[in-house]
């Protein structure tokens, strides 16, 4: 057994992960003292033991204060990883403790939230009631770090590029097509044929930059000779997108499913749009076991989709 085997096995504690990863966050011992209400001598000494059952250099000291070796960079990244489980199993041990069956931590895209969500949360509460949720919205681009990092269950939502769920496993819940949506008193509404031109004096609801959507729906305008628009409303919120397209001439690019949602009917545009995005559906890390909250949560989405399609196509 090497040096690194034994320490890691025999004398890594817990207090070792947090204190590394301060000092990672802070560079500087004073702040991770003052964090965390120990003097500076005592941080410095925790850091000179740690390194020296480790036989290795996980910190540079500078003029503008600590730099992460490589050795360092590893182990932060790893105990990033073991304190997110040790707070997991915390979690489920005290929600077991206080009676419940469990607690599932759901990251959700807000377009997911309008109905396929609360649905299978209903369907959830239903079958365990003390099955508990947790749910945190935001893009591809904060939440699927958060999945990997085991911060997060399972997300939901529209699915990313499949080189963007690289490590992910993926079920698809909702193949409802992208279409141009407006009021129903709109001055294009109810015309049987429209040219892309049509499009072009109208403000817009738009996917904000860096989401899903925008990059394809960006391409097919300029495919289509059609400019983008200088008068738009950015968002991810469904919700907002319906009520705002029923007091404006607005034009929004909106999932069939999610439009049906809308508590006014909304109108759809003859034009030909392309399959932009790949299916609504839900994501978890195939190299972490599922809870069984999450994986009964996955049965109460899939169950929600059934439901939602069945009610678009009556």
């Amino acid at each position: 057994m090497t040096q690194i085997d034994w320490y890691l096995q025999v004398n890594l504690k817990a207090r070792h992960l947090r204190l590394i990863t301060a000092l990672y966050d802070y560079g500087n011992l004073k702040q991770v003292a003052e964090t965390s209400h120990v003097t500076v001598p005592a941080v410095s000494k925790a850091l000179a033991e740690l390194e020296k059952g480790l036989g290795l250099e996980l910190f540079t000291r500078t003029a503008q204060g600590l730099k992460p070796t490589p050795y360092g960079e590893c182990l932060v990244r790893h105990a990033r990883t073991l304190l997110t489980e040790l707070h997991q199993a915390r979690d489920e041990l005290k929600a077991l403790n206080s009676g419940a069956e469990g607690k599932v931590h759901i990251g959700t895209f807000p377009a997911a939230t309008s109905m396929l969500l609360p649905q299978a949360i209903t369907i959830l509460k239903e079958r365990s009631p003390r099955t508990n949720v947790q749910v945190t919205e935001g893009t591809a681009h904060t939440l699927l770090p958060e999945l990997w990092q085991g911060r997060v269950d399972i997300v939901v939502g529209r699915l990313p590029l499949r080189t963007a769920a690289d490590g992910f496993e993926e079920k698809q819940l909702l193949d409802d097509p992208v279409q141009l949506m407006t009021r129903r008193s709109h001055p294009l509404a109810g015309r049987k044929k429209l040219k892309w031109s049509d499009l072009q004096p109208y403000p817009w609801v738009l996917p904000p930059s860096g989401t899903i959507l925008r990059a394809p729906l960006e391409r097919t305008l300029e495919e289509h000779g059609v400019t983008m628009p200088n008068n738009y409303v950015e968002t991810l919120s469904t919700h907002l997108a319906c009520t705002y397209l029923q007091m404006t001439d607005a034009i929004a690019v909106m999932a069939g499913a999610s439009a049906a949602e809308s508590s006014e009917p909304l109108a759809v545009l003859p034009l030909s749009f392309p399959h932009l995005m790949r299916p609504r559906g839900v994501l978890w890390n195939r190299n972490r076991g599922l809870t069984p909250g999450a994986e009964l949560m996955i049965e109460c989405l899939e169950d929600a989709a059934e439901r939602i399609r069945r009610r678009c196509a009556a």
